[in-house]
């Protein structure tokens, strides 16, 4: 057992650089003095000791220099009449990737082809139709902006869908954007295309909204009003007045919008959406007609949040009235939609959609309709989505057909809206 323990012991002192002379075998086998076994291991402390105490007067030494730099650049500041609030400093890796953003701005391209099978006489989509490949570009300009462009090529033509500068840190909290972009009327009017849970528009924006976007260059604010109950947002915008509805004979025929949006949770997996627009501006029919358009929308979602992934259910609705005034008489119109959708797996959506519209420019002509949507994402880049559609259109007889959808996306493509 003796053996055993001076072994252990010459093994140990090994480990940290120490050599240890074993006993002699034969003759008085004694074991080495404790002095002369203990003043290498106190050398080899004393050395430790000496080590911790340089690199901590480095360390002093180091600090003292950058605090003595940041007084010499407070004092060269301050004589040259700046501001003296210090302002957070970034990381040498995040100063890198914020410069980058300005040279690299985050890019996408998104194709929307859509396919139709079945008679239309009301007109209709192509029987194969790369309908709209969407380019963004999106990157934060300074501290105080960020710039969106949204360039829409198609088979018809090149234009810029949405370009527009937002500056989100004004005073009172107010949120400014200027440049090119969707008028914030309704629901369906501020979504792109590839964002809606079917593949064609209703018909009261075929009907009552132009068939396309009300798209402008303009200047619009916005601010979140603070109510104990719910979040409320109101937004105000001045347009030049050209879209598909609104015309500007003059310079000084400008369109206004406005806009409140109440948004509250109901519980954890619920949540309400409610909003409320108005559009008003010239037509362009004569120098002094008049255009004018009111909606009111609804959204209820519902997500659970242990398993958000599997099902989710959404409900909104909208509808529109258009009074429109021309030198004979002055046209009313009204639509709406329901849409109702229910996400059964993982990949898998059904939806249903009801649709009624009057035309805004034929009094007394309504057009009404129904969908069947279903829908197959393979990730959050792809979709495939197939629509029946059952349409009459005026006093003509039922046209059914069949939409097919492909969605496909490339690049960083930024969150749109909630």
């Amino acid at each position: 057992m003796r053996r055993w323990h001076r072994d252990v012991t010459a093994f140990a002192l090994a480990g940290v650089g120490l050599t240890v002379v074993p006993p002699r075998v034969g003759g008085a086998a004694q074991d080495p003095p404790a002095a002369t076994a203990a003043a290498p291991v106190g050398e080899a402390i004393a050395d430790l000791k000496k080590e911790l105490e340089a690199l901590r007067q480095e360390y002093g030494d180091r600090m003292a220099a950058i605090e003595s730099r940041i007084a010499a650049l407070e004092g060269a500041q301050a004589a040259a009449g700046a501001p003296a609030a210090a302002e957070p400093v970034a990381s040498p890796a995040a100063a890198a990737s914020s410069s980058a953003k300005f040279f690299n701005p985050d890019t996408a391209a998104i194709g929307n082809f859509v396919g139709a099978a079945g008679p239309s006489p009301g007109g209709g989509e192509p029987s194969l139709n790369m309908q709209e490949a969407e380019l963004s570009f999106q990157a934060v300009v300074d501290p105080y902006a960020r710039a969106d462009f949204f360039v829409t090529l198609s088979p018809q033509e090149v234009a810029l869908e949405e370009g527009y500068i937002t500056f989100p840190t004004l005073p009172g909290g107010l949120l400014l954007k200027v440049g090119k972009m969707r008028e914030a009327f309704g629901r369906v009017n501020t979504e792109h295309p590839h964002t809606l849970p079917f593949a064609d528009l209703p018909l009261l924006s075929r009907n009552l909204l132009g068939g396309e976007a009300l798209s402008d260059s303009g200047i619009s604010v916005a601010r979140l009003v603070p109510i104990p109950w719910f979040f409320l947002e109101a937004t105000a915008q001045v347009y030049r007045g050209e879209s598909d509805v609104f015309a500007a004979p003059t310079r000084g025929d400008l369109q206004y919008v406005g806009r409140l949006r109440a948004y509250r949770d109901i519980t954890e997996s619920t949540n309400l959406d409610l909003g409320g627009s108005i559009a008003y501006g010239n037509n362009g029919v004569t120098a002094d007609s008049k255009a004018r358009l009111l909606g009111a929308d609804a959204t209820l979602r519902w997500k659970p949040l242990r398993r958000s992934i599997y099902t989710s259910f959404l409900a909104r609705g909208e509808a529109v009235w258009s009074r429109r005034e021309d030198p004979a008489a002055t046209v009313n119109a009204f639509g709406a939609y329901g849409y109702l959708g229910y996400q059964f797996a993982r990949r898998w959506t059904a939806g249903v959609r009801l649709d009624t519209s009057e035309r805004a420019e034929t009094a007394g002509v309504r057009d009404r309709g129904g969908s069947f949507v279903l829908t197959y994402r393979p990730s959050e880049f792809s979709l495939v989505r197939a629509q029946y559609r059952r349409t009459t259109f005026g006093e003509e007889g039922p046209a059914n057909e069949l939409l097919f959808q492909f969605l496909f996306a490339i690049g960083a493509h930024g969150a749109h809206p909630f």
